[in-house]
């Protein structure tokens, strides 16, 4: 099991990677310091697919990596 999580843990880093490189370009870090935005933007089809792809890989790489701290 401990031999796994390293390999998990490339693997997964660089899924997480490619998806968020793939990923449309937004509004960028000025949104999250409360930057305007000129319209309301829904992301559809298969932007939200890479999105939730994205989410589901993050959650994945904190859980591998908290387990291979406490292993």
């Amino acid at each position: 099991m401990a031999s796994i999580l390293p390999i998990a843990q490339i693997v997964i880093s660089l899924l997480l990677i490619g998806s968020i490189l793939i990923q449309a370009r937004g509004a960028g870090l000025s949104a999250a310091f409360g930057g305007e935005s000129t319209f309301y933007h829904t992301r559809r089809g298969l932007e939200r697919i890479i999105l939730w792809i994205t989410i589901v890989l993050s959650a994945l790489f904190v859980a591998v990596n908290i387990a291979s701290f406490v292993l």
